[in-house]
């Protein structure tokens, strides 16, 4: 298909924290060494922002680096973080407040700030913009153009107007090539274009495979008396009798707190609902003191790269480079990936500018200098001494892994002399439904609790309904024959979005995919324990439109 072609220096593929810290950083080079440099971000959202969904508690680290002058600049940090609360929460009832000395020290958060991210990545585009930087939003990264020397030359931009059947419809608009001498894929957790790259690559072969959790996030707005603007509440144990991860609240601006639980999915219990368990988490008094009387104004869920240190790829490849949590920079020891995330790209920007300068007409086609910044860089070191966090966790449970981590961070700094590694992928880890306890959930009581509809509509989420499936089985009986006998088709339950059915048609089951309800959290193309569902990009400007997330 003939296409139509835009040439630039640097294509970067996603707005986020990572992508928009490397076009930043890509322009003030250009500028200050008055080097003329063509630089694009493509976003698949319908602005700056709608697909970004993170806590957040963010550790200025990078932004201090990137712009020094960002509180004079109105970055949106404005709710510094004022007291630490964990607890660990007994059962439904109970819970018990842990001293801060006696829980590791990266979950203190002194010097942070409690933010919107998808607000941050709004003002980080407007900085990129200022700078010179063309930032299209509402365009999908949908393909890998790929050199005749079998080098990465840039990405092409989904087709506009093709209808479920395949066919062009009226309006019909091909996607546009955009070629680059370097291409830098900053898609966030599970990016399907990085997932792509690292296997046609073979990125991972010397690392752990990647782990993950879904993340659930609600904000709500809270009765005044009850808001305490910079409180930070974190907490582990129930309600995940069988799964391990933590959850939390954060007291952000304008009487509102940011609410959620993150679910690590290596869980093995195919009954587990994550959605549910965070609905039911609300009802504990540790969070129904804050949320009693207040109301519900937005909801979100993605998954999160938590492997770290040990399931880093290599994040340079022919052409271009993985950054952020594409790539899974990601230290969960602190539960945030925002501030590494951006010195990954910042790193990046450096090493790109390094070859174009040298050889604007013909820079080098892997940029290994980019392996050696990574390596002297604080992000190495923190993801370094944070390398046994997640399997501590994983092989001892959230109590004694929690007790390991504490000694470790505290005490060692991270610097024992061994690594701890957890080899297994999380979508292996099911067991068959006949081995397991079905999980019997209390009905949302439609006040704290929710369902998974009015929830998925709160996230302001929209896809043109006549469009391919994003969705694709790579084969359409797998659910029914395979996933339902063995494993109750768990894809009803780990999708956070009430996206798949098991439906009973004329005493026939068959299984149903609501594509329009995607949030794009990817924790389908993560769980399906026969790795049969690829999430790839729909139509651009499609999915969740988050406002404040």
């Amino acid at each position: 298909m003939e296409r139509e072609s835009m040439e630039f220096d640097v294509v970067i593929v996603g707005a986020g924290p990572a992508g928009l810290s490397t076009a930043c950083k890509l322009m003030q080079l250009a500028n200050e060494n008055d080097q003329e440099l063509m630089v694009c971000v493509v976003e698949k959202g319908s602005e700056v922002g709608a697909h970004i969904l993170s806590g957040a508690v963010f550790e200025p680290r990078a932004i201090n680096e990137l712009f020094p002058d960002w509180k004079e600049k109105g970055a949106p940090l404005n709710t510094p973080v004022t007291e630490d609360h964990i607890y660990l929460l007994n059962d439904e009832n109970s819970a018990k407040k842990l001293p801060n000395g006696i829980t590791p020290k990266t979950m203190h958060n002194d010097g942070n700030y409690i933010v919107s991210m998808g607000n941050v990545c709004r003002w980080l585009a407007e900085q990129a913009e200022q700078l010179g930087v063309e930032v299209f939003p509402g365009f999908a990264a949908a393909d890998v153009i790929y050199n005749e020397d079998g080098s990465v030359g840039g990405v092409i931009t989904g087709d506009m107007g093709v209808g479920e059947n395949g066919e062009q419809k009226d309006g019909y608009m091909p996607g546009m090539e955009l070629r680059a001498k370097y291409t830098v894929f900053a898609e966030g957790c599970r990016g399907h274009l990085g997932k792509e790259l690292i296997s046609k690559f073979n990125l991972d072969k010397d690392s752990s495979p990647q782990h993950y959790a879904i993340g659930f996030k609600e904000i709500w707005d809270i009765d005044p008396a009850k808001h305490q603007p910079g409180l930070v509440v974190h907490s582990a144990g129930w309600p995940l009798d069988e799964a391990t991860g933590g959850s939390y609240m954060y007291h952000a601006e304008d009487n509102q707190v940011f609410v959620g639980l993150i679910v690590d999915l290596n869980y093995d219990n195919p009954y587990l609902s994550p959605f549910d368990e965070f609905q039911r988490l609300k009802h504990h008094p540790v969070f129904k003191q804050y949320l009693e009387g207040g109301k519900r104004v937005s909801y979100g869920a993605r998954a999160i790269a938590k492997g770290g240190f040990n399931s880093l790829p290599k994040m340079t490849f022919p052409g271009g480079l993985l950054v952020g949590c594409n790539a899974g920079t990601l230290n969960f020891a602190k539960i945030k990936g925002n501030h590494t995330a951006m010195k990954s790209g910042m790193l990046a920007a450096e090493s790109i500018f390094e070859a174009i300068q040298e050889n604007s007409e013909s820079p080098v086609k892997e940029l290994n200098s980019f392996t050696e910044k990574f390596k002297s860089s604080w992000v190495y070191d923190e993801l370094f001494r944070s390398r046994n966090f997640g399997p501590a966790i994983h092989k001892l449970g959230n109590f004694w892994g929690g007790a390991f981590n504490t000694l470790e961070q505290n005490f060692f700094n991270g610097n024992l002399f061994f690594t701890m590694k957890d080899e297994h992928k999380d979508y292996a880890q099911l067991k068959e439904a006949s081995n397991t306890q079905e999980i019997n959930y209390p009905k949302p009581d439609g006040v704290l609790s929710f369902d998974k509809l009015s929830s998925v509509f709160l996230s302001n989420t929209n896809h043109e309904e006549d469009q391919p499936c994003h969705l694709q089985l790579k084969d359409p009986s797998i659910p029914i024959q395979i996933n339902l006998p063995k494993y109750a088709e768990p894809a009803q339950r780990y999708c956070p979005a009430g996206v798949y059915e098991v439906i009973e048609d004329e005493g026939e089951k068959r299984f149903q995919i609501n594509a329009q309800n995607c949030v794009h959290c990817k924790t389908c193309d993560i769980k399906d324990p026969s790795q049969n569902i690829r999430w790839v990009v729909p139509e651009g400007a499609g999915g969740p439109n988050y406002p404040n997330m």
